[in-house]
């Protein structure tokens, strides 16, 4: 292992604050674990009429026929107004297919699929679904691994016909990836690369069940026994790979780092021949649990600047979406029946991944989003303490499950938010016309109200203890980011589009000039609020190692004080610029942004539209606003444990 000696994820450190909590590292670390102890979602209240009618608990003992309350009242233990939900729900039932299965098995279609489905679908490893250049559902990991591992020049066909000095492009030491052996060491290295950095960030899978099923044997055939031995989906295989290869400090990706220019172009042909591998074996298309992950993940694996052709368009996002809706995830009813607390857990954990993403990403990048509010039922689950078992010592308290959902819970809030204004901003009438005033009242309302509710619990917290880690570092800073760069973002589209004030009265005209004001105090605020969290992170070199989560932030920060003239904006460029080890975009960005300063400072502010009239007369705070550096959260030695909390 390469890269052990610059990251701790498991060493159990945390931070404590008043209220809800961000989950600390250890159970950051497990919430894939913690999602499956979580009860499924309630299912149909089972009280009889009279407890149903006095809102009460309806205790009935085994082996009697009434509940307690009608054996001491006498009185008749009916169930007219379960029977008559009931019926209703068992024609909605027939109305939908059900029971797809969440089985990790080689055909996710169980027996009980109805005709329809299988017609249109299939088994995910049919005969009938191609190969890629020979890559199957059969095909071994080292035979797999002899391709993901071909040397460059065989990327027109993607598979080579005969090792040749190509591999040269990759470094002096890439010719070694002719022997098998070394690619079994290699692979093996990637995995846990990707366990320790990215799997913390983004738990879909099981690590231990991972490792089990890699198979790196060279069998002819790959047999299934238990279900922890049947083989693991190629393209999730070279998934974890190329995550494993943005990250790794093996020797070998070190020597082609040097090589060219301090980016690894094998780490760029594996993105590639992943997001190859998965459209061939049909991974968009056919709606299995397998699926949903490998979407899910390779999305941020990609380019993160949608102005470049390989770049973010959200195509495996949507997939992955589209996979959920598939299998009818959005359906509380649906992931109460799955039986399997395994893919219990991991379905919720991806329905929540991509629910959150589909809506901010739809915000950050003027999409439509694919989800509504009501296209789901299903909601945080209460915590119901009794559930716990006290006979499993590795089981999350009720405590713990309590931090989990706080903090989803507010991410959600946030996320409803987001895909409120993405949606308007999506609608031409905006572009042609401007956002209403009222919607415009309406955001400052929302945000204002989420951070009085939230902020304190999932942001970074005023008091910090020693050895803060790389976990605890990113997480808290992101989720304190992703509110701030709300500000920032709607201030960029307030420029863009303008506000429609249909009164034109001069009350409605002061509305509209306060509403700016207020818009660019927050934005300001917001961004350098950013630049500090990202000047932390940097300062930890802890950004080389982030799986795309605080990039947006860093742009529209540093995008905002550059037009401003604010020097500020140096620590969003060298964050970028940290960035660009594991996302080469981000260096072009730092450029863009460091011109823009440049130009700022000879011109003055310059570059904005709608909103000039505010930026010409700021507001008294924003004229004395206070940078906030990275000394205001480490104390100024550089260790995070400072007591400085900007108010915000």
């Amino acid at each position: 292992m390469q890269n052990g000696d610059h990251v701790r994820t498991d060493n159990g450190h945390s931070f404590s604050r008043p209220g809800l909590v961000l989950p600390t590292p250890s159970l950051q670390n497990q919430i894939h674990e913690l999602a499956k102890t979580l009860p499924p979602p309630r299912k149909q209240n089972t009280a009889c009429d009279a407890c149903r009618s006095r809102k009460v608990k309806c205790n009935r003992l085994p082996g009697q026929e009434k509940c307690q309350h009608c054996l001491s009242k006498n009185y008749p233990c009916t169930h007219y107004v379960q029977q008559a939900t009931s019926e209703k729900k068992r024609g909605a039932a027939a109305r939908r297919p059900r029971n797809i299965s969440t089985s990790s098995s080689s055909s996710p279609v169980s027996a009980s699929t109805p005709p329809w489905f299988k017609a249109a679908f299939g088994p995910w490893n049919s005969g009938r679904l191609q190969s890629y250049g020979g890559i199957n559902m059969q095909t071994t990991t080292p035979t797999l691994l002899h391709h993901l591992f071909a040397p460059p020049e065989s990327d027109s066909t993607f598979f080579f016909k005969s090792r040749s000095p190509g591999y040269a492009t990759w470094g002096e030491m890439a010719s070694k990836l002719e022997d098998e052996a070394f690619r079994a060491e290699f692979a093996l290295d990637l995995v846990e690369v990707y366990f320790q950095i990215v799997h913390t960030r983004l738990p879909l899978l099981n690590p231990l069940q991972f490792r089990a099923r890699l198979n790196l044997q060279a069998t002819q055939q790959r047999p299934t026994i238990t279900k922890q031995d049947e083989p693991l989906h190629p393209a999730l295989i070279a998934t974890v790979l190329a995550w494993g290869a943005k990250f790794s400090e093996h020797p070998l990706l070190v020597s082609d780092r040097d090589r060219n220019g301090g980016q690894s172009q094998l780490a760029k042909a594996l993105i590639d021949r992943t997001r190859e591998l998965a459209e061939s074996l049909k991974v968009h298309r056919i709606p299995n649990p397998n699926h949903v992950v490998i979407s899910l993940l390779i999305e941020p694996l990609q380019c993160q600047d949608p102005r470049n052709d390989n770049g973010f368009h959200g195509f495996w996002l949507n997939s992955g979406i589209r996979n959920l809706l598939g299998l009818q995830i959005n359906h509380k009813s649906v992931m109460a029946d799955i039986k399997d607390p395994e893919a219990r857990g991991t379905m919720i954990f991806a329905w929540w991944m991509a629910c959150l993403a589909d809506a901010f990403s739809s915000f950050y990048y003027r999409r439509k989003p694919m989800l509504d509010d009501d296209d789901y039922d299903i909601d945080f689950y209460t915590v119901d303490p009794n559930a716990h078992e006290a006979t499993d010592p590795t089981a999350p308290s009720p405590r713990e499950q309590l931090e989990f959902l706080g903090y989803y819970q507010a991410a959600h809030a946030l996320a409803r938010i987001s895909r409120t204004i993405a949606r308007r901003l999506w609608m031409p009438s905006t572009d042609q016309d401007g956002i209403p005033l009222d919607a415009i009242l309406s955001y400052i309302s929302d945000l204002s109200k989420w951070r009085d509710a939230h902020l304190s619990k999932v942001g970074v917290p005023p008091n910090l203890e020693a050895n803060w880690d790389f976990v605890s570092a990113v997480s808290a800073c992101a989720s304190d980011a992703q509110y701030h760069v709300t500000w920032v973002a709607l201030f960029f589209a307030m420029d863009e589009f303008g506000i429609r004030d249909d009164a034109f009265t001069p009350s409605s005209i002061n509305q509209v000039e306060t509403a700016k004001r207020k818009i660019m105090e927050e934005a300001l605020q917001a961004s350098l609020r950013i630049a500090a969290l990202a000047g932390v992170l940097t300062s930890n070199g802890y950004l080389k190692l982030d799986p795309a989560v605080m990039h947006v932030s860093c742009i529209n920060a540093g995008n905002l004080l550059a037009r401003l003239g604010r020097p500020e904006v140096f620590q969003c460029i060298k964050a970028l610029e940290q960035y660009s080890y594991a996302y080469e975009e981000t260096k072009e960005h730092a450029r863009e942004i460091n011109r823009e300063y440049d130009l700022t400072l000879q011109k003055g502010p310059h570059n904005f539209h709608e909103m000039a009239s505010a930026v010409r007369q700021p507001s008294p705070r924003s004229l004395h606003s206070e940078a906030m550096s990275v000394d205001a959260i480490t104390n100024g030695n550089g260790k995070h444990h400072g007591n400085t909390y900007m108010s915000i």
